[in-house]
């Protein structure tokens, strides 16, 4: 029966899926500072290149400065946190012995809603766990904190996928056997979201292993997405941009002139449409460096230079 051969046809692609990476995929314990009872986290992360480096979420980690990282082969390796960034809630931890291939990342920006997705980790600490949905949707916001720095995780991967604690750090992967997103959150039933594997999140991945952190530019603006005015759309050949809600006083974009109620259009040459687009911009070549931007004020087009500083997350 063609049900018959369409569902073979789905079971093939999620067992091959399971196949290529429940070897990558790592149970961690990580125990934390202070100790005594409860005192370890557990989730999962993922071997992403061939020396040992593995890949999870910064709550997963926490305070932690070491663990264990227990394979489906029954191996395990201790290992030692290298980088953690919770304003994207992503870590990075390298084992002290062999660890498996490595998984190929992949690139989440290429999603689409209803594409088949598979969720390999270690909920509730059993390792070596597989389930299957679809990407419910795309683009979502995941609001982060590190002290009293917040930030908003863009472009965050809603799947339908059974997520439950454990699975943090784990694997979303397409059904070519990619890595597209980094497990995170269980937002309720039926409901969980990934941290995308993409430009930005390399970017992260690349400063944690030399670093140990992310530099972050601070600008000091609150904003939200706002539809432009009729002719700037025809203009710009765009629909939005980001009305400034509030400027922190004293701080870059207050210095540099700009104002609640301004619209941005552009910052660093860049079309500026929603706060990710802005976010992309804050890393840790921005920081001190004149940084042009846009406006639209009273109906007439203003530019402005801001100078960045370093976000302080403590």
């Amino acid at each position: 029966m063609e049900s018959d051969h369409e569902l073979d046809s789905y079971s093939r692609i999620v067992s091959g899926v399971a196949a290529e990476l429940t070897p990558r995929v790592a149970s961690l314990r990580v125990p934390q500072r202070g100790g005594g009872r409860g005192g370890e986290s557990l989730g999962s992360a993922v071997v992403f290149t061939g020396d040992g480096f593995l890949l999870t979420n910064a709550h997963v980690v926490g305070r932690g400065q070491g663990g264990t990282a227990l394979f489906s082969d029954g191996t395990s390796a201790p290992f030692t946190v290298v980088g953690s960034d919770p304003l994207s809630d992503l870590a990075v931890v390298r084992a002290a012995g062999p660890t498996p291939p490595p998984a190929e990342l992949g690139e989440a920006d290429n999603l689409v809603v209803g594409q088949l997705v598979v969720a390999v980790g270690s909920p509730l600490g059993l390792a070596g766990s597989v389930t299957a949905g679809v990407v419910s949707a795309v683009g979502r916001s995941l609001p982060t904190r590190s002290g009293s720095a917040a930030r908003l995780v863009e472009d965050v991967i809603q799947t339908d996928a059974a997520l439950n604690p454990g699975n943090s750090g784990g694997a979303l992967a397409d059904a070519r056997s990619r890595v597209v997103g980094i497990n995170t959150a269980v937002a309720g039933v039926g409901l969980g979201l990934a941290v995308p594997v993409n430009a930005t999140t390399r970017r992260i991945i690349s400063a944690l292993m030399q670093d140990g952190r992310v530099r972050r530019a601070y600008l000091g603006i609150v904003s939200v997405p706002e539809p432009l005015p009729a002719a700037l759309q025809e203009r710009f050949a765009r629909r939005s941009g980001l009305r400034v809600a509030e400027v922190v006083p004293d701080g870059p974009a207050a210095r540099a002139g700009l104002r609640a109620g301004d619209l941005l259009i552009s910052a660093g040459g860049q079309p500026v449409q929603k706060a990710q687009d802005l976010q992309r911009l804050m890393f840790s070549e921005a920081i001190g460096k004149p940084l042009p931007i846009t406006v639209m004020r009273n109906g007439a087009l203003v530019d402005v230079i801001a100078e960045p500083s370093e976000l302080v997350a403590a």
